[in-house]
C-alpha cells in the first residue's frame, strides 16, 4: 500500500481557515480547500474526513490561538490594566489577523473573527459549529473580564460596574467592527468607534 504524503496539518488548517473566512462554509468547496491548501480531495477526505471535518479542526486550532492570544495580551499588572484594554480595542481595527504562514487577508471581510462568522453562517443548524463558537466566545470575555477586575483594582473602572457587563459590551463592539468594516469602512472609521468604546468604560465617581 502506497504510503500518504505527508504535510504539515497546521499549515493546511490555517490556509483552510483562511479560505472559510473568505468564502464561508456553504461557499467553500473541497476543491476550493484542496487548491488553497495543496492538498487532493483524497487527502482531505483521508486526513479529515471532508469538508466538515476540515472546518472543526480549523475551529480547534483557532480556539487553542484564542485562549493564548488575547489572554497574554490582557494579563499583566493592575497598573496597566486600561491601557491594556484600550490597545485591545484598537487592535480590533484591522480584525483577528491569521498565523504567519498564511499570507494576510486582502480585504476586512476576510479578517473577521472566524468562529462568529461560522456561528453566525451555520451555528444555528450546526451543534459542533456552536459548541466551538460559543467556547471560543467565553475564553476572550473571560479574559477581557479579567482586565476589566485588575483595572477596577487600580482605581481606573468604577468599582461598582459588572465585569462581565462590561467585556459582553466591549466584545459586541469589537465583533460588530467587524460587520463595519465588512462594509467597506477604513480603519479611520473603525479607529473611532473603538475610541469611543473606550470611552465609554465608567470611571470612578469621586466625591
Amino acid at each position: 500500500m502506497a504510503r500518504p504524503r505527508s504535510f504539515d496539518r497546521d499549515h493546511v488548517l490555517h490556509a483552510a481557515e483562511r479560505q472559510f473566512r473568505t468564502s464561508g462554509y456553504n461557499g467553500t468547496s473541497v476543491d476550493d480547500i484542496s487548491a488553497a491548501t495543496g492538498l487532493g480531495r483524497g487527502s482531505l477526505y483521508g486526513a479529515f474526513d471532508g469538508k466538515h471535518g476540515v472546518l472543526l479542526e480549523a475551529m480547534g486550532g483557532y480556539f487553542a490561538r484564542l485562549a493564548q492570544g488575547p489572554r497574554n495580551m490582557l494579563a499583566g499588572p493592575d497598573e496597566g490594566a486600561l491601557e491594556r484594554l484600550h490597545q485591545y480595542l484598537l487592535r480590533a481595527v484591522h480584525g483577528v489577523p491569521l498565523t504567519a504562514d498564511v499570507p494576510p487577508a486582502s480585504d476586512r471581510a476576510g479578517a473577521a473573527c472566524f468562529a462568529a462568522k461560522m456561528a453566525l453562517e451555520i451555528g444555528a443548524s450546526d451543534p459542533e459549529v456552536k459548541r466551538l463558537a460559543n467556547d471560543c466566545f467565553s475564553v476572550v470575555r473571560a479574559a477581557v473580564a479579567e482586565c476589566v477586575q485588575a483595572a477596577q483594582r487600580n482605581g481606573d473602572i468604577d468599582p461598582d460596574a459588572d465585569p462581565d457587563d462590561l467585556a459582553y459590551l466591549l466584545l459586541t463592539i469589537i465583533r460588530g467592527s467587524d460587520v463595519v468594516g465588512a462594509y467597506g469602512h477604513g480603519p479611520d472609521r473603525l479607529t473611532s468607534i473603538a475610541e469611543s468604546a473606550f470611552a465609554l468604560l465608567p470611571r470612578p465617581r469621586h466625591p
